[in-house]
């Protein structure tokens, strides 16, 4: 008997499991809480660009000999989907974000980046099929507006181009979760992400064959294992338990559980960069903590 919680089982839209999908999107929010520390130090050996389109390359690599090792027939009737949650996930969020890493700190960047969940509810209930009640909104609009004043009332650096390309990673990001999450409902997590990432290959090697001689520096080992994990880990890994935890718990109620990045990113800054974690950091974590956890009990239909 297979379970419909399993990564290896498509979910029904109508299998609605809010707890378990929130504890196995918060691993996934823990994978992707690495991404701006890792671009960081990836920037020491690579441009943007190479950035944007290697780590996609490489783990498309991975994608496609997992889909052949497995010999998983080709979802064509998702194929627009899939590429435009390619666009927006495999090229949009990682390329905005790589360039915002040259000019702004990554626990600042992680801040801001807290806005992503009340993105990705509004997309859930632009195109989602979802529709969100009053609380929910409500809980949703009080966490950003938590990590926002955390933002700019702790922040060493003024909002500046940095702040732009941030938002426009956050409006990628939330734009491609909620179309990979709809995918994931009839798929298993990994596939949709998996095919994302080999539909827009071509895309991927082109990009990595012409940005070869220009986009790296002589990386150091560091670089090297930072460009590894953006590959497999923010790229891959990352998004098998995120789209598994929306399609089981539902794409707006899981998308909360991205006001914990922000200081899951804060944490790992410190540990990797030396960032400096403060006592207001972990009061802004524990509020929003809270607005997670109610958020979760509001009602979403």
């Amino acid at each position: 008997m297979t379970d419909s919680t399993s990564p290896s089982a498509p979910v029904p839209a109508a299998a609605v499991h809010p707890l378990a999908g929130m504890a196995i999107g918060f691993v996934g929010i823990v994978i992707f809480g690495a991404t701006l520390p890792a671009t960081r130090i990836a920037l020491d050996g690579f441009s943007p660009a190479f950035i944007t389109f290697a780590r996609a390359a490489i783990a498309a690599a991975v994608a496609g000999a997992t889909l052949i090792a497995l010999r998983k027939p080709f979802p064509r009737q998702h194929a627009l989907s899939l590429f435009i949650a390619g666009i927006l996930l495999v090229y949009g969020f990682p390329g905005f974000s790589s360039v915002a890493m040259q000019t702004v700190p990554a626990s600042h960047g992680g801040v801001v980046l807290g806005v992503l969940p009340l993105m990705t509810a509004t997309f859930a209930a632009l195109f989602g099929g979802e529709r969100p009640g009053m609380a929910f909104w409500g809980w949703s609009i009080a966490g950003a507006v938590l990590v926002m004043v955390f933002s700019f009332s702790g922040a060493d650096i003024d909002p500046g181009i940095g702040d732009f390309w941030l938002a426009c990673a956050a409006l990628s990001a939330s734009c491609g979760y909620v179309i990979s999450g709809k995918l994931a409902r009839t798929r298993p997590g990994w596939e949709v992400i998996s095919w994302a990432l080999i539909v827009t290959a071509p895309i991927s090697l082109a990009g990595t064959a012409f940005t070869w001689n220009t986009g790296i520096y002589q990386p150091d080992s560091h670089a090297l294992m930072a460009m590894a994990y953006l590959a497999l880990g923010s790229m891959f890994a990352g998004f098998i338990f995120w789209n598994w935890g929306m399609a089981i718990g539902g794409i707006a109620r899981v998308g909360q559980v991205q006001l914990l990045q922000s200081f899951v990113t804060l944490g790992l800054s410190a540990l990797l960069l030396g960032e400096t974690v403060t006592p207001v950091m972990l009061g802004f974590a524990l509020a929003v903590g809270v607005v997670v956890w109610c958020g979760r009990k509001a009602k979403v239909g």
